[in-house]
């Protein structure tokens, strides 16, 4: 038999033992018995080396044309079988994307998400836009932007994950509010909510993944009244009811004067808990006036612009609402939790 008959003879014999395929891992078999490098056709085309110039360039084609139709023969049975596995399918399942499904089965938001939609409306009410932001940032607008210092102890591995290209996982959502200050014209008003990253010690009130939603209003003549409002205002809406709060200085690089916003631990109300330290106190908003370089760095005459910015950690807020004694319920996936919003 020539090497063209064999060859020939190779399609119909791949050719019948292709089709009996039931499923694709049949096929994927049966294609390597004949296509793989240790294939059939393979070790048929060994016999090349044996012909003359002028056979070789005959059979090498019917070769080629034979590779190229089992190729073929293939991707059509794979195709063939994938519609009648769906067919099979659709003849013993029905679903209706279109019919209610029935209460017991329902999903429902994450609380944090519940909270994260909530704001989003009271801020918008307000006259607040939304932004977004990536969550792998850089350093100059995670830190630099925001007049952190070369050696400021945020920087160092122990508080932040670096990626090995220099870049970092968002420590805070204010790298947004940088974005917002080279992007938007003053005056205006935004918040950015979003998911952040620290290297923490995980306990009942510090997690390492966490959610946070910041804020910043920029235009002329802001002062801290501004900011004590917006913040009263933001708290007596999400609990529905006069919340106890106390303003004590604070040290941040982007704002001049810094403050910490504390609210009366609504988990012990005051009397001292896990979550609160058992200080009755929750560091629950950190805030300020934009400070001039921060404004600078982004190209706004300070002396025209000022401003406020303020980072609220939402997991927190939750626990507050709720009475959630730790933090790391919300990471958990514990369904028995999660049912309960």
């Amino acid at each position: 038999m020539s090497l063209s008959q064999e060859i020939a003879s190779l399609i119909k014999e791949a050719e019948t033992v292709l089709s009996s395929a039931t499923n694709e891992q049949e096929l994927d078999a049966f294609k390597n018995q004949f296509l793989g490098k240790k294939g059939k056709l393979t070790s048929v085309l060994k016999g090349l080396a044996s012909l003359s110039v002028e056979e070789k360039k005959t059979v090498g084609k019917e070769a080629n044309e034979a590779q190229t139709r089992l190729e073929s023969f293939v991707e059509t049975k794979r195709i063939s079988l994938k519609e009648s596995f769906y067919e099979n399918q659709l003849g013993k399942e029905f679903f209706d994307t279109l019919r209610p499904l029935p209460k017991k089965e329902r999903g429902s938001l994450h609380p944090i998400s519940q909270i994260q939609y909530e704001i989003e409306d009271i801020f918008t009410s307000m006259g607040f836009s939304v932004m977004d932001g990536p969550e792998v940032e850089t350093d100059e607008n995670n830190f630099a932007a925001l007049n952190f210092t070369d050696d400021h102890p945020a920087r160092d591995m122990q508080d932040t994950f670096y990626t090995v290209d220099g870049n970092l996982l968002r420590t805070h959502t204010s790298a947004i509010q940088v974005r917002a200050l080279r992007k938007l014209k003053p005056p205006f008003r935004i918040i950015a909510p979003g998911r952040v990253f620290r290297y923490e010690e995980v306990d009942a009130s510090h997690e390492n993944t966490f959610y946070q939603v910041e804020g910043m209003v920029v235009g002329e003549n802001i002062s801290v009244a501004h900011l004590i409002y917006t913040m009263e205002t933001l708290l007596s809406r999400v609990f529905r009811k006069e919340i106890k709060t106390r303003l004590r200085p604070g040290y941040f690089p982007f704002v001049e004067p810094g403050f910490e916003l504390d609210i009366n631990c609504l988990v012990c109300n005051g009397d001292g808990c896990s979550v609160c330290k058992q200080s009755g106190w929750l560091e629950l908003l950190p805030c300020g006036l934009v400070h001039p370089n921060v404004l600078e760095a982004a190209g706004l005459d300070s002396k025209k612009w000022t401003g406020f910015a303020f980072g609220l950690g939402l997991d927190r807020l939750v626990m507050m609402r709720y009475g959630i004694h730790d933090i790391r319920y919300f990471q958990s996936g514990n369904l028995r939790f999660l049912k309960q919003f």
